[in-house]
């Protein structure tokens, strides 16, 4: 145990020095508001941070203190208002929206806290949708093995009624994992689970990741989870606070 937990500290000292690879993620001084007029709110203030390719990394906080909405950002489903985010070579804030869902489609695969299926769609379809807009061929091959590796190899036919909130979550993880993407980011992904079908969906997610190698950024309440990362980020009032003892990873 003691070696793995110095492997990570060595991870994320890596992913935070300025020499050798580029990283995966990047942030530099990024600045994000939402709304309009009088109800706009500066969410983040000013953000930098590097993720080092193949690091695990657990975004925590308060609620309203932004890490949603960072994860949001850096998956290219919002635009900061200023500040660069390169995300796997690619400068994010360059890109149009068609082509920042065609990168998506491509590099980050995404778990949403309320899954997001599609409800007159079956499993196998719902996983096979990604694959399909990417024009892949093997589109619901891929989908039913990617089914079979979350242990829903028996549920392909089945609509997300039909599944308990743990099976929809495994679906909706296969789905981000098919186009086997170089980032893989978590929103919160065991919230709406009980505890023990949420630490299985973990196990999962931990044991994917270590198995693809992928960069994986997970959202969550829950600092014990965190600390299964490489490395906890702890964000307050839209800034992100320097590492503490009891949140840096055990040696």
């Amino acid at each position: 145990m003691a070696r793995l937990n110095k492997a990570k500290q060595a991870k994320a000292m890596q992913a935070n020095s300025s020499s050798g690879t580029d990283p995966a993620i990047r942030l530099d001084e990024v600045e994000l508001s939402l709304g309009s007029g009088a109800a706009r709110v500066h969410i983040l203030k000013g953000v930098s941070l590097n993720i080092g390719r193949g690091e695990a990394v657990g975004l925590v906080g308060p609620s309203g203190s932004g890490k949603s909405s960072l994860l949001m950002v850096l998956a290219g489903l919002e635009q900061a208002d200023s500040g660069r985010v390169t995300v796997a070579g690619q400068e994010l804030t360059r890109l149009s929206e068609d082509a920042l869902a065609r990168f998506r489609g491509r590099h980050v695969g995404i778990v949403f806290q309320s899954f997001h299926l599609i409800p007159t769609m079956t499993a196998l379809e719902n996983v096979a949708v990604p694959l399909e807009l990417a024009g892949r061929p093997d589109a619901f091959e891929r989908a039913a093995a990617e089914l079979a590796s979350v242990g829903l190899g028996a549920r392909l036919d089945h609509y997300p009624a039909q599944l308990s909130g743990g099976e929809q979550q495994r679906v909706a993880l296969a789905r981000a994992l098919a186009p086997e993407p170089a980032i893989l980011v978590a929103d919160e992904p065991t919230g709406n689970l009980d505890e023990a079908t949420g630490l299985q969906i973990m196990e999962l997610l931990f044991a994917t990741h270590a198995r693809r190698g992928s960069t994986l950024v997970v959202v969550t309440h829950d600092l014990n989870l965190a600390r299964r990362c490489d490395r906890v980020v702890r964000l307050r009032s839209g800034q992100i606070e320097p590492e503490t003892a009891d949140e840096a990873v055990p040696a």
